[in-house]
């Protein structure tokens, strides 16, 4: 979900950096140094974008890399460079297909649904077997997906705390596809393949208590809601054995007495105001950075009964292989909570 925020500037990061993961994304590294002009470096099997800091331009190289195929689910479009992009894309001969969420965000998504349609891709609304399909991907010739938690909304992205993950791994790429043809189609998996690395909703409940409950010395969270009792009752238990946690969060008052649970309990709560120039909207649990089983869950899974029960969504499970991203990402939450509000019960 999204809500509407004060618009403000929010500083961005060195070009450099937007350029490295740009490069990553779309598999166009050049020659390793001292190698033949032939010679070219195999793109990462994963890859961190951090929003606001690295904008938008790894997102687009990535739709306008495709060559043969594009899949995209999207709780959220209202972006006219990705509209255009992907109409462009169907222009040059791409298959284009594209699943928009019908059941909360119908009358928002509409106006990109009828632009699409009318410019040559296919686009069709969300199973209504879904309470919401609140999933976002994008999939590029069957080899590489985003997988976000982020929406493609312009208007959000100077000022919203989001990550992508640029996925190279086979088997998750595979899944995403199988599961996207049988929503396209209008008849949900069940159940949905796991790949190697992916948490589904419906049904992630449980993976994600299990993740939490594998901390055991800090545990670093972002997310946008703070409603779902199991999910609350793992953070609180995981401080009271001990772990550090931090939960860092935009505020709302409805999650006033949950928060107050966490604090209560030992977890440290810190708060955004909605009017502040950061919102959080990423969706993370970090587990143990910098520990030898550290681990991350990264995606669209919000803390609510119906986001990890009754929605469709997707999240990636990473582990000590993918160290620098399990890091990076936990210096960017502690960041965050270094800006918020401490939160007493």
């Amino acid at each position: 979900m999204q809500l509407s925020l004060k618009r403000g500037a929010f500083p961005v990061a060195a070009a450099v950096a937007v350029c490295a993961a740009l490069v990553a994304v779309v598999g166009a590294a050049g020659p390793a140094a001292g190698a033949g002009l032939s010679d070219e470096r195999p793109a990462p099997l994963f890859v961190l974008v951090t929003e606001p800091a690295n904008g938008l331009s790894p997102i687009y190289g990535l739709i306008t890399s495709a060559k043969h195929t594009l899949e995209m689910t999207m709780y959220e479009l209202r972006d006219a460079t990705a509209e255009t992009d992907l109409a462009r894309d169907a222009e040059r001969g791409v298959k284009v297909e594209v699943v928009l969420d019908q059941n909360l965000a119908k009358s928002f998504n509409t106006p990109a649904y009828d632009y699409l349609r009318s410019h040559g891709v296919s686009v069709h609304w969300a199973p209504p077997s879904y309470d919401v399909t609140h999933q976002k991907t994008v999939t590029v010739d069957g080899d590489v997906s985003a997988v976000m938690t982020l929406n493609l909304t312009s208007e959000y992205y100077a000022t919203s705390r989001d990550f992508a993950l640029i996925d190279r791994d086979a088997a998750d790429v595979g899944a995403i596809r199988a599961v996207f043809g049988d929503d396209f189609a209008g008849a949900p998996s069940s159940p949905e393949p796991a790949g190697s690395d992916l948490i589904w909703s419906p049904g992630a409940d449980e993976r994600l208590v299990g993740i939490i409950g594998s901390a055991r010395h800090t545990l670093y969270v972002e997310n946008e809601e703070m409603s779902e009792y199991t999910i609350v009752d793992a953070l609180a238990a995981a401080a009271r054995r001990g772990v550090d946690v931090e939960v860092v969060m935009t505020y709302q008052s409805s999650w006033r007495s949950d928060f107050d649970k966490l604090a209560e309990a030992g977890v440290h709560v810190r708060t955004f105001s909605p009017d502040a120039d950061l919102y959080i909207h990423a969706k993370v649990i970090d587990v143990d950075p910098g520990y030898p089983d550290e681990q991350l869950e990264i995606g669209s899974q919000n803390f609510s009964w119906a986001s990890l029960e009754y929605n469709r969504e997707l999240g990636v499970d990473l582990g000590p292989a993918q160290a620098n991203i399990v890091d990076s990402v936990a210096a960017t939450v502690r960041s965050d909570f270094a800006g918020g509000e401490p939160w007493t019960a």
